[in-house]
């Protein structure tokens, strides 16, 4: 069942999208839910195929999870809320008897739980469980085909152990195991330092392959040994200019309420201005906490450290945040904010918490003289200092690292930028879930304990998307050949001419009695047509049975150079036997 495109779909924005759709590979469904069609669910078996010989050879043990889960045990972890609610990922529904339930994103709190109840002492440990199978995550913006998407096919695996160091020892063993499935599959990929994100835990790491159509940001050191996605990257930031001595004065800035505005208007820089960010954290309980972060004026806020930052403050994990504005506090002069705002502008909305969480990034709190708003409207103040204020509040990094930024390993090194897709996930989780869950074992001192766990995915769809997005010409895909839903695709040019049938057909024949995977392209269409669809589809080799058949030779074509050579059948079965199996 093969039907192709010759046009890109309108919805397709990237050429990864574009091609799978075009070469019958997906079908959309609805917004963020595609039909593997039959090429596809080949490259996907062979995936998973791939995945399954290195996780057994590790060995890890093979299971199925259910897909719905009870509310309760996400209501224990604390997770419930977070990945329900506002902007939350999981889809949720109640059944007839009014119990919540939700559709799986991930597994840790179903497979902690089985693992409570089914490990009973250390001498069980460790083990590690995966499986492969749908996941569900409802996407706010699915796109870009099977990257982003609402449904989509995925091994997650989780290791139990009776401490920190074993824990720690399988997670190089995963590492090491996953470096091999990538090279297996055909695809170079970077490992980078990551955040945790929700599913938490003492450290994580990302597999990306680099493409220019990646979401991540990636920054990387120029002696590459230091590589982390922007979310979590540390770094120096450039050095500002310095604001030159000045006598301390207030000034007038009407209109100018923007950092550009203000800068143009007055010569300043804006690495010698503190921008000062409100923001309204939606906290687990329900409970509403503003923040008032201050970071230098050229510097962009990092949301997922400042998230991070504001869990640990407050000691539960936070919903959402969003940027406080006019419309939720009508006094505050917006636009001539400084850090020492007071917290009376907070009386107005009684449902708030009174008092601001009052942060400083690095690269403000650094400035000897800077420029920063009066907290009256149209004011600014400058060459104003920490000192005048009050100082700086609890100082962290809550800022982006930058592209061109310092190393913090080696400040002669700066960060490269390069985009990524993640196709892989390995985290160290530590006690987090088997405490909130009350899964232990008894340890060799005949006390009971939490389990150490870790945890371990790979999007095996976005894998197959991801392999596209980086191996692609003008033409169509070049798919690796060990995920290629076939190795070899034989066009026989003229199919009425019986000769061109007759040999074609026996070669398909003879190399599927030798174990290759073969596709015959024998449509009644033109030779042309077929020819641009064995391009798009990007089979690995292609044998073409035309003109020269009645002499016995044919055209055998390397889709990945488009080398082409003329010989005898026999050779050509010779040629492919060598190259695929050696």
């Amino acid at each position: 069942m093969l039907v192709t495109l010759r046009e890109h779909p309108a919805d397709a924005d990237i050429i990864s999208h574009q091609l799978l759709v075009r070469g019958g590979f997906i079908k959309r469904v609805t917004s963020g839910i595609y039909a593997y069609m039959p090429l596809m669910w080949r490259v996907l078996q062979k995936i998973t195929h791939i995945i399954q010989e290195e996780l057994n050879a590790k060995g890890c043990l093979e299971t199925l999870l259910p897909q719905l889960h009870p509310a309760e045990l996400w209501k224990q972890t604390g997770r419930w809320q977070g990945y329900t609610k506002g902007e939350g990922i999981m889809f949720n529904l109640k059944d007839r008897q009014g119990r919540e339930l939700g559709l799986g994103p991930t597994h840790e709190e179903v497979i902690t739980r089985i693992a409570g109840e089914s490990i009973k002492s250390y001498k069980q440990l460790p083990v590690n469980i995966y499986q492969i199978q749908t996941k569900f995550r409802d996407e706010i913006r699915p796109r870009f085909g099977l990257m982003r998407s609402r449904e989509f096919i995925m091994k997650d695996a989780y290791s139990f152990h009776s401490s920190e160091a074993d824990l720690q020892s399988t997670y190089i063993e995963m590492n090491d195991a996953y470096e091999q499935i990538f090279t297996r599959c055909g695809i170079d990929t970077v490992k980078v330092d990551a955040d945790s994100g929700a599913i938490g835990g003492a450290a994580s790491q990302e597999f990306m392959v680099t493409a220019d159509a990646g979401e991540d940001l990636i920054l990387i050191s120029s002696d590459g040994k230091y590589s982390a996605n922007q979310e979590k990257a540390d770094s120096i930031a450039k050095e500002g200019k310095e604001l030159k001595e000045g006598s301390p004065e207030i000034i007038e800035t009407k209109g100018q309420n923007t950092i550009e505005l203000l800068c143009r208007d007055k010569f300043f820089e804006p690495d010698q201005v503190v921008k000062v960010i409100l923001i309204l954290a939606i906290l687990e309980d329900g409970s509403k906490q503003p923040i008032l972060a201050s970071i230098r004026g050229d510097q962009e806020l990092n949301e997922v450290k400042l998230l991070n930052c504001i869990s640990k403050q407050v000691k539960q994990n936070v919903i959402s945040i969003k940027p406080i504005s006019k419309e939720d506090l009508k006094d505050v002069p917006f636009g001539s904010i400084g850090p020492d705002l007071e917290d009376s502008f907070l009386n107005e909305v009684s449902k708030w918490s009174q008092k601001f969480i009052r942060l400083t990034d690095r690269t403000a709190a650094d400035l000897k003289l800077f420029i920063c708003g009066s907290n009256k409207p149209d004011f600014h103040r400058i060459f104003f200092n920490w000192s005048m204020i009050g100082g700086p509040h609890q100082i962290v990094d809550i800022r982006k690292a930058q592209p061109g930024d310092l190393c913090i390993h080696d400040q002669e090194q700066t960060l490269i930028e390069k985009r990524g897709i993640e196709v892989g996930h390995i985290f160290q989780l530590g006690k987090k879930y088997s405490l909130a869950l009350g899964a232990s074992f008894t340890n060799e001192h005949g006390s009971q304990e939490p389990f150490w766990m870790g945890c371990y995915g790979i999007g095996v769809s976005r894998l197959a998307q991801a392999a596209v997005e980086q191996s692609h010409d003008e033409s169509g895909i070049i798919w690796p050949i060990n995920i290629s839903p076939f190795q070899v695709i034989i066009v026989i040019a003229n199919v009425e001419e019986e000769t061109q049938r007759i040999l074609g057909e026996k070669i398909y024949k003879d190399l599927q009695d030798k174990g290759l995977e073969v596709l015959i392209d024998d449509r009644k269409e033109r030779a042309g047509v077929k020819f641009k669809d064995a391009d798009l589809i990007g089979i690995p080799w292609r044998i073409v049975v035309g003109r020269d058949s009645s002499s016995g030779k044919v055209e055998l074509i390397k889709r990945s150079n488009r080398s082409t050579t003329l010989l005898s059948c026999e050779s050509a079965t010779k040629m492919l036997l060598a190259e695929i199996f050696n």
